[in-house]
């Protein structure tokens, strides 16, 4: 039974981050392709470079399978993302990603997105659409 459990924990992780997915591209009309989403946080928690079984991971994924264009950031794990996913946009600052961007998401609360300046990214982004999955704003 214990390993039953461990099984059924590991599936609804994994459903809850296609969910994920699938609420960025209910926010961004429903078709994304083509599109650039912005996206924001790629580590497994803040304040380390760890991907082992990152939400980005997943997210991501499902946001390229509907065809969008990806543009990520990350305080700390940009050589570690771009280990495991090479062919991204990876840019320099939330700045650089927001530009251009359709959507702005989310994903890993570090602290050094709380005090991004809300009006800039809103100025620099096509379409302002912002989607927070963790306890950022």
């Amino acid at each position: 039974a214990p390993l039953r459990l461990v099984e059924t924990t590991i599936a609804v992780n994994e459903s809850r981050k296609r969910a994920m997915g699938r609420k960025i591209i209910t926010a961004m009309g429903g078709d994304i392709r083509g599109k650039t989403v912005a996206v924001l946080g790629l580590t497994f928690k803040p304040n380390t470079d760890d991907m082992r079984d990152a939400p980005s991971l997943a997210i991501v994924q499902s946001l390229r399978d509907a065809g969008a264009v990806i543009r990520a950031y990350d305080p700390e794990g940009m050589d570690p993302a771009k280990a495991l996913m090479p062919d991204l946009n990876y840019a320099k600052d939330a700045y650089d990603a927001a530009q251009g961007a359709d959507c702005l998401v989310l994903i890993t609360e570090w602290s050094a997105f709380r005090s991004l300046d809300l009006a800039r990214l809103h100025s620099l982004m096509r379409k302002p659409t912002l989607v927070g999955l963790c306890n950022v704003y």
